[in-house]
């Protein structure tokens, strides 16, 4: 059985501000690289499997979460364009409350339901988002070998759209469910290793916090 960990990346100060980050090359904050550090530490336990290989979002936040959470485990990485965040296009860096004030078209939060075809000005849909994600989650698992444990470093939008898919509801609904927190994860078993029949195991889990 294939084992996948969804992780999302650590906090950063956009995320604390409420801004959109997008494709934007924002560091982690000092809180954010305390989470991914304790994250690969959390992996280098005796008592927790050690993933075999990382896939990783190749934007800022994602690729420094992995390089923190690889200091504590010597694993292969692939960086790859298809994990990453939703591009906002002009949209990218504004305050989540001067999006829902200014631009309640763009679809946030619960409108998203209304808005998963939208396309922002430079940007993607969340439905775009979703096509691309789940091809590289399919993709991800044809190239797994069996017994495999895979690391995904990415961001909350494509973890809540891989977990919409498994539990094979709308779009609309994924979104507005449960988001993960700042350098959790969410843990999946796959039995055949393949797109077929998923399971989700556990979500939100922060590691960071056992120590």
């Amino acid at each position: 059985m294939t084992t996948v960990m969804l992780l999302r990346h650590g906090e950063t100060a956009w995320n604390l501000e409420g801004r959109l980050q997008g494709w934007a090359p924002v560091t982690l904050n000092d809180r954010g690289r305390e989470q991914a550090t304790s994250t690969g530490a959390y992996f280098d336990k005796e008592d927790t499997v050690t993933p075999d290989r990382v896939v990783s979002s190749d934007l800022t936040r994602t690729k420094e979460t992995t390089e923190l959470v690889r200091s504590a485990i010597d694993v292969p990485v692939r960086f790859e364009t298809a994990w990453r965040e939703r591009d906002l296009g002009v949209y990218q860096g504004l305050s989540l409350s001067t999006v829902a004030d200014r631009f309640p078209e763009f679809g946030l939060g619960t409108t998203a339901a209304n808005a998963s075809d939208r396309t922002p000005e430079g940007g993607e849909s969340f439905v775009h988002l979703q096509n691309r994600v789940i091809t590289s989650w399919k993709e991800l698992l044809e190239l797994s070998e069996p017994d495999e444990y895979v690391l995904v470093v990415t961001h909350g939008g494509p973890i809540q759209i891989v977990l919409g898919h498994i539990r094979n509801v709308p779009l609309e609904q994924a979104l507005i469910d449960e988001a993960p927190i700042n350098c959790s994860f969410a843990e999946i078993n796959v039995p055949d290793g393949t797109d077929t029949d998923p399971s989700i195991v556990r979500t939100n889990v922060v590691p960071w916090t056992d120590d």
